[in-house]
């Protein structure tokens, strides 16, 4: 799989970051920012209004739980780009908005719908997440959610880093 951070036999593991409702793409990456352009530049300032430890603490393979319409307002691809650079391998939410959803597969950024895996979970949890049998494990809790699993063109889309790598990959096998 090539999301970074750490894995575990295909599973992604880390710690939870939690945040609640409607936290939307302003939140994620300010405006004031957005005449950046690289992951790392962004990764900088990710979430930097709403948490402002978090650029300086995250860690490779960290995981994001929101609540209902995580990534909400305006379609930048900026947002997913902030949060991939930072680190984070996946993000769990009760809801997404739809453009934060598209962008962020994407750019390789595994979202996951979990209601309850999100309600329950509380900062600084950790998640083990094995995106193609659709379960997310929460160690402190000592239990286990199950989600539906991405379809497999979209797992694709997903181990290949992006929907551009993706698609180099496919025309590189088609001419060769």
């Amino acid at each position: 799989m090539s999301t970074d951070g750490k894995t575990l036999g295909g599973r992604l593991r880390g710690r939870v970051w939690k945040y609640g409702d409607n936290i939307d793409t302003d939140v994620i990456i300010p405006a004031r920012y957005l005449n950046m352009s690289t992951a790392e530049e962004l990764a900088r300032h990710c979430m930097e209004d709403i948490d402002p430890r978090f650029a300086t603490e995250v860690e490779a393979g960290d995981i994001i739980v929101g609540g209902e319409n995580f990534g909400c307002g305006s379609s930048r691809e900026h947002a997913p780009l902030a949060i991939k650079g930072a680190g984070i391998t996946c993000v769990v939410a009760e809801s997404f908005a739809r453009i934060f959803y598209r962008n962020a597969i994407n750019i390789g950024l595994p979202i996951i719908v979990c209601p309850e895996a999100s309600r329950e979970a509380e900062d600084g949890d950790e998640m083990v997440i094995d995106l193609e049998a659709g379960r997310i494990t929460n160690t402190r809790l000592d239990k286990s959610y199950t989600t539906s699993p991405f379809p497999p063109f979209i797992m694709k889309i997903i181990q290949a880093g992006g929907l551009i790598p993706y698609t180099r990959a496919q025309l590189a096998s088609a001419e060769g």
